[in-house]
């Protein structure tokens, strides 16, 4: 198996999200478009009101899934997915629909023309153990951005991580991302495979803590992954 970490800005480094409704039409697609049939026509899969909602048992499907989505991040420019293949050219085909497929809907609610994202989507094969074990966390860090005293959370240093505790919470506060699923508190599971990090990571908040607790003993680690 192969891990793919996928990517992509939006053009000119616009915000891909307005509001909670993008957010969970992003979700939602994360689940309709991991299938190699064509999309179906419900447009709400999701209650937005009720973050202990995910898919609604009256619209799930048999699907033949073109990918397992191990972890996910959406920020407001940007997102991350970590992906890897169900079915020969699975992580080409999902992500041409999750992009086109959102640049509609984008172009329709907001009645704008024109390209959504800065070009075509970036993947990073996975490739090294040490890559491995700090992807998931790379991944669910970058909400930090928008938290006061955490910005520098790539540095790697006890200057860039003022208060762990306080950079948990508040991660367990942002709700578009895959993070909430792997420390237990349900979210959106049904578009998630969580068992490969899982049988490596052990408890996920754990792992993720004892990580940024050692920030102040790894001066040399920067990441800077985009």
């Amino acid at each position: 198996m192969e891990l793919w970490h996928a990517l992509n800005h939006s053009v000119e480094g616009r915000n891909l999200f307005l509001d909670s409704q993008d957010y969970a039409r992003f979700v939602h697609n994360l689940y309709e478009f991991n299938d190699s049939a064509p999309a179906g026509n419900a447009y709400r899969l999701f209650d937005t009101s009720d973050v202990m909602d995910i898919v609604s048992p009256s619209f799930k499907k048999t699907r033949k899934m073109l990918v397992n989505i191990h972890g996910w991040n959406l920020m407001r420019d940007h997102y991350h997915l970590l992906l890897s293949e169900r079915i020969e050219n699975g992580i080409s085909l999902f992500l041409r629909k999750l992009n086109v497929g959102y640049a509609n809907y984008v172009n329709q609610r907001y009645e704008r023309k024109g390209t959504l994202y800065r070009g075509r989507t970036k993947k990073i094969l996975i490739e090294r153990e040490a890559h491995f074990l700090y992807i998931l966390h790379y991944l669910h860090l970058n909400p930090l951005d928008y938290l006061d005293g955490a910005e520098k959370w790539r540095l790697r240093n006890k200057s860039g991580i003022r208060n762990v505790d306080e950079a948990l919470e508040y991660l367990e506060s942002y709700r578009w991302s895959s993070y909430l699923d792997y420390v237990g508190k349900k979210n959106f599971p049904s578009i998630l495979t969580t068992s490969l990090f899982k049988d490596v990571l052990g408890d996920y908040h754990d792992s993720l803590s004892e990580y940024l607790s050692d920030a102040e003993y790894d001066n040399d680690m920067v990441l800077f992954l985009e």
